[in-house]
């Protein structure tokens, strides 16, 4: 009849609300305004929520991103990062971060990047048993830092291999020995084989170059850089040949097969007298006393990137040594 009969009372502990408030607060401010990249992947093992930074780094927008299968993101490193989702919505999270290397396709082309990623495996509160729901993935981008801690432990590598090669070749007793050492060192790491190319007598000064086979890696079985046993005899090197041209521009070139097939890339070799596997090139000029020796090409096959700057400026460093040597042999025995 409109008079109270009792109270009903609702209540819950204020700390079970606290927390439920911190731990939505805390996914809010993480998938807005982190400053390193936030993914919030299904069970299919595509993104279901991204933050802004992380649609930064995939290079796409939040909403393009969503639903996408990580392979149309990534070019390379898809299969080391659905290995690591896949673990950790099995096993659960990993003990450390780790860092993974990708290649990221973006609007202004791939683009190789370092990630240090962090994983959480996220299952319902609500659930008597863990039902998985997805993983978190958290990544810093750290590929400045890898980089030049890459750069530098290549540059100590590098240093140490002249210094043994400088050592090695003062006990030889013959120059031209003393240039091969120089090459043996030179190679490890850097290229798959080296060619020593001789500018022919009476060619230094006038007329079109000509070339002499010097020395040359063994091809097929590994072993030490051997003294070419042509006797004098120019390399069937054509007009516009890199080694040709290094001598011409008395500089460094580059060449490389590009996107040649197989077969191609095994023609392209071939024709310019080089190892058929070859599909990197660079060539170095050789100079001493003011004068230029001849050339130094070193190769790499299909497994190793192409040739950089900084490459060139190593070749130039072994460049120098090797033609010291030769200059060396040449006024020891005047044959040579």
């Amino acid at each position: 009849d409109g008079k109270p009969a009792g109270v009903y009372c609702a209540f819950s502990e204020v700390h079970t609300q606290i927390d439920l408030e911190r731990s939505i607060a805390l996914s809010e401010a993480l998938l807005e305004d982190a400053s390193w990249g936030v993914v919030l992947v299904d069970v299919d093992l595509r993104p279901a929520v991204v933050n802004a930074h992380a649609a930064r780094a995939l290079g796409a927008g939040r909403t393009s991103v969503l639903g996408r299968p990580l392979g149309e993101l990534l070019a390379q490193g898809v299969e080391e990062l659905e290995s690591a989702l896949a673990h950790v919505l099995a096993e659960g999270a990993p003990p450390a971060p780790a860092e993974l290397w990708v290649t990221v396709r973006t609007p202004e082309g791939e683009q190789r990047r370092c990630w240090r990623s962090g994983f959480v495996r996220l299952a319902s509160p609500l659930a008597e048993e863990p039902v998985p729901l997805g993983v978190g993935w958290l990544f810093q981008d750290v590929t400045e830092s890898r980089q030049g801690e890459q750069e530098a432990s290549l540059l100590r590598f590098r240093a140490q291999q002249l210094h043994r090669a400088a050592r090695a070749a003062a006990e030889c007793e013959d120059p031209a020995e003393a240039a091969t050492v120089h090459l043996d060192f030179a190679l490890a790491g850097f290229a798959d084989h080296a060619l020593i190319d001789r500018v022919a007598d009476g060619t230094e000064d006038a007329g079109p170059v000509r070339l002499v086979r010097v020395a040359a890696t063994q091809s097929g079985a590994p072993g030490p850089t051997r003294i070419d046993g042509r006797a004098g005899l120019p390399v069937r090197y054509g007009e516009g040949h890199p080694a040709v041209q290094c001598v011409e521009r008395a500089g460094s070139v580059r060449a490389g097969a590009g996107s040649l097939s197989p077969e191609d890339a095994r023609a392209w070799a071939q024709a310019r007298q080089w190892p058929p596997d070859a599909v990197h090139a660079l060539c170095t000029v050789l100079r001493s006393r003011g004068r230029t020796l001849g050339a130094v090409t070193f190769l790499r096959g299909a497994g190793r990137h192409a040739f950089e700057r900084s490459d060139a400026t190593y070749a130039e460093d072994v460049a120098a040594h090797i033609a010291t040597a030769l200059d060396l042999a040449s006024l020891t025995r005047p044959d040579r």
